[in-house]
């Protein structure tokens, strides 16, 4: 259970980590920024956006947290999990623990399916700033191509002042670059970082969900070993009965000899 708070823990440590460089690199991360304010400060934002539902889906399994210790501590608490343990929570309120291999392992998988969708938007936002990065890129290179097929129809190398329209023309080639290089910059980075997150919710989820898996199988292996030493006579006694009548079927149907003369 303590995987749990170390999973936790890693994501405070790594937001605060990559905020101290931002706030260190301020500078150079304002440079990059408004290089293409628009594009950035949407990759930017999607990033936050990642970063904040991550840490909303890892509170939001405190309580099944607290339930589940509570459960295996042998408390047997009314007031059920929220979302993602509830149906296990419900069945194991009726069943009393006593659930079959079969039983446990199609619930387990049910669990693990209403954890995989409650990543979805998570997985989904780490997607889209890959391609916000891809876009830019593109983007960058469009206006970059754009803006030396401007620059090269525009020169007149017979004017005295070619230079400076040179100069001046490169703005745009230029521009289109640092585009392309920092929305993929930034797109890459707010991946990595939502990933990473990502990637601490999904191990907080499976630590649990291994917690439960290992609490209820050695109590459903328990189950199904007693249940079939206490069938086993009964199913050598049915057997039993059932090849003596047989035999006695086939007594009465054979066929008798005939007298000799």
């Amino acid at each position: 259970m303590n995987s749990f708070h170390k999973n936790l823990n890693r994501m405070a440590i790594f937001t605060a980590f990559v905020l101290c460089l931002c706030i260190v690199f301020y500078r150079l991360f304002f440079t990059i920024a408004i290089a293409n304010i628009y594009l950035n400060g949407i990759i930017i934002g999607t990033t936050l956006f990642g970063i904040i539902i991550c840490f909303i889906k890892v509170f939001a399994l405190v309580p099944e947290h607290k339930w589940l210790r509570e459960y295996m501590r042998g408390v047997r608490n009314p007031k059920l999990p929220p979302r993602l343990l509830r149906s296990i929570a419900l069945l194991l309120h009726h069943r009393k623990n006593q659930l079959m291999a079969d039983g446990l392992r199609g619930v387990m998988d049910t669990i693990q399916i209403k954890m995989d969708n409650d990543r979805e938007s998570v997985q989904y936002t780490v997607n889209t700033l890959v391609f916000l990065g891809l876009l830019g890129t593109f983007w960058g290179l469009i206006l970059t191509v754009g803006g030396f097929a401007d620059l090269i129809a525009n020169l007149n190398f017979n004017d005295d002042a070619v230079l400076e329209t040179m100069q001046a023309g490169l703005s745009q080639p230029l521009g289109g670059m640092a585009t392309a290089f920092t929305s993929s910059l930034l797109g890459l980075g707010g991946s990595l970082i939502v990933g990473f997150l990502a990637l601490q919710l999904q191990l907080a989820q499976n630590a649990i969900i291994h917690s439960l898996e290992e609490f209820l199988s050695a109590r459903t292996n328990i189950f199904r070993t007693n249940l079939t030493e206490s069938a086993l006579p009964q199913i050598e006694s049915l057997l039993g009965h059932i090849n003596n009548n047989i035999e006695n079927i086939n007594q009465k149907f054979e066929p008798t000899e005939p007298m000799a003369a």
